[in-house]
């Protein structure tokens, strides 16, 4: 949902729903300790690397629009920091955009949690389990790994944090379904959804040609070669 001054979440969520979050923050942040998925930031060029998306992320998140608080669209970029760095840094790079857009004013502090887990967390999860169920089901071939991770799961990600909000809105009785389903699921599920797929589509695309050692989950012995 993406707090921010033209998109005051905090303004709809009940405390229940901001404690939640701040409960499912603390866990990720428990999990990101055990997960073990740290070591590689020790080389330095992996660590600029990851800095660098996450600029780079922060800055797509800037070129936004809403119609009304709560509600905003603008593309994300996570799908393509799963594929960099697996689940869990990129879901950390998706704190890290929320809290440095707090840290400047166009957050809000309250909702981060919250925040955390639907535009972070939500699309990181799907974008990862897509790429489990491509990496178990279809062949090793480039195409898959592209159109499938990049421009499926650029796609779905998006989708499901507009169900989300969708959901939270309606719940929360911020906004009538019937106004959600007029001025914002549709964009969010299927304008911004397939923006997002194009946006993360090319960029997987290129780095596989270009920079494959920049995706963790790409193997140019299994998707090029198909050993």
């Amino acid at each position: 949902m993406n707090s921010t001054v033209l998109n005051p979440a905090s303004l709809a969520l009940p405390e229940a729903l901001l404690f939640a979050g701040w409960a499912g923050l603390a866990f990720l942040a428990w999990r990101w300790m055990q997960s073990g998925d740290w070591r590689r930031l020790g080389e330095p060029a992996r660590l600029n690397l990851f800095l660098a998306a996450t600029v780079a992320v922060l800055a797509l998140w800037q070129i936004r629009t809403g119609v009304k608080p709560g509600l905003a669209f603008h593309l994300y970029g996570i799908a393509v920091l799963t594929m960099m760095f697996g689940f869990w840094r990129a879901t950390f790079a998706g704190v890290l955009v929320l809290a440095a857009n707090a840290a400047f004013g166009k957050g809000a502090w309250p909702t981060l949690g919250f925040d955390a887990l639907v535009t972070a967390a939500l699309p990181a999860a799907v974008s990862w389990m897509l790429y489990r169920l491509l990496e178990r089901r279809l062949p090793n071939h480039f195409f898959v790994y592209v159109l499938g991770n990049g421009f499926l799961g650029g796609a779905l990600s998006v989708a499901a944090i507009g169900l989300v909000t969708t959901a939270v809105m309606a719940i929360t009785g911020s906004y009538t379904p019937e106004y959600l389903f007029t001025h914002y699921t549709p964009y969010a599920t299927l304008l911004i959804s397939w923006g997002e797929a194009f946006m993360s589509g090319m960029a997987v695309t290129v780095m596989a040609v270009y920079k494959p050692d920049w995706l963790e989950t790409f193997d140019d012995a299994r998707y090029i070669q198909n050993k």
